[in-house]
């Protein structure tokens, strides 16, 4: 025990070394000794990082190429979202889950309204979206449509109906077989040319179509994992009870199922998420490609540390905060149900 106990404190004292030899550097050159004022490289005097390249490229970071005069509309879009989410998130509010459904139903189609304008809006189109918005908009709306159909190709996998169970299976190896970059190369170059003449579809709702079905095909298999491990006695006796196979997955087995899958559906948000930098290949610029975009500015030729972190830290910020929240909610239903 004594032994045990000296090496414990020896390999202790050995990675708080290293942490420190590692944390010192780093946070002189985060903050220390980094460069907050100016306008330009010029004023980067001290070693430290430079964030005044950050500071002054910021809202190209957040809104790309989006029309100063029309920002506002962006940040409208990200006020209803954060209020909604919030109010929704709101365990007393009457009526929640139908409001619920229909927030998830209205409110993608005010948000692509507001972003992309028509009935009273300018038009701005996809081609100048960018930064983290547009990072956020490929997330959610991919995400929007990966989950329903996820659980649609779970429940298809385990059907008793050959046809259906057939077509997920085959929907699913394909997807979760092909790479995510092929996907979309595919959908945004290859498409075009096997489609009817005179009908197009715009560039990006391509990219995020290709991204659903991707993360779809991952989804229904955490979905059917979840499945699996609901007692087949329930589904038995509910259809015993008289309900039908529609209301037994609404009121029984989904329930349960996606509580048991939430920590892997959470994976695959957050590996969606991270996926859609890959958009840069179709000349999209979501938060990394404009970041990059903003290094071959001659005047900031360099700055590949101050670009790259920047980017890294807002990505690993949202990636955190979705784990949490998964984290908190598994929590809650396990009180919830006496766990």
């Amino acid at each position: 025990m004594t032994q045990r106990r000296i090496f414990d404190w020896l390999l202790t004292l050995v990675l708080a070394l290293i942490v420190v030899r590692i944390a010192v550097p780093l946070i002189e050159w985060l903050l220390l000794d980094a460069n907050w004022s100016g306008t330009s490289r010029d004023d980067c005097r001290n070693p430290g990082a430079c964030w005044v390249f950050v500071r002054m490229r910021f809202t190209q970071f957040m809104y790309g190429q989006y029309p100063v005069p029309e920002r506002w509309r962006v940040d409208l879009v990200g006020i209803i979202a954060v209020a909604s989410i919030a109010l929704l998130s709101w365990r007393g509010l009457p009526r929640r889950r139908d409001l619920v459904i229909a927030a998830a139903i209205v409110l993608p189609l005010v948000g692509i309204w507001l972003l992309h304008g028509g009935w009273g809006l300018k038009r701005v189109e996809t081609r100048e979206w960018g930064g983290l918005m547009l990072t956020l908009f490929l997330a959610i709306y991919a995400g929007l449509i990966a989950v329903p159909l996820g659980i649609l190709l779970a429940l298809g996998r385990r059907s008793r109906l050959p046809v259906i169970r057939v077509v997920s299976v085959v929907f699913i190896e394909f997807w979760r077989g092909v790479p995510i970059i092929t996907v979309i190369f595919l959908a945004s170059l290859l498409l075009p040319l096997i489609m009817p003449t005179g009908f197009d579809v715009d560039r990006l709702a391509r990219a995020v179509i290709g991204l659903a079905f991707v993360i779809a095909a991952y989804m229904a298999e955490a979905v059917r994992g979840g499945l699996q491990a609901v007692p087949e006695g329930q589904p038995e006796a509910a259809q015993a009870l008289g309900l039908g196979y529609w209301r037994t997955q609404r009121l029984i087995v989904l329930p349960q199922a996606l509580r048991i899958a939430l920590p892997a559906m959470t994976n695959e948000f957050i590996a969606l998420f991270k996926n859609t930098t890959l958009v840069l290949i179709v000349s999209i610029f979501d938060l990394l490609g404009i970041a990059q975009a903003a290094l071959a500015d001659p005047a900031w030729v360099g700055m590949n540390m101050e670009a790259y972190v920047f980017a890294g830290a807002i990505y690993w910020f949202v990636c955190f905060g979705l784990s949490q929240w998964s984290r908190l909610r598994e929590q809650r239903l396990q009180r919830a149900h006496g766990r």
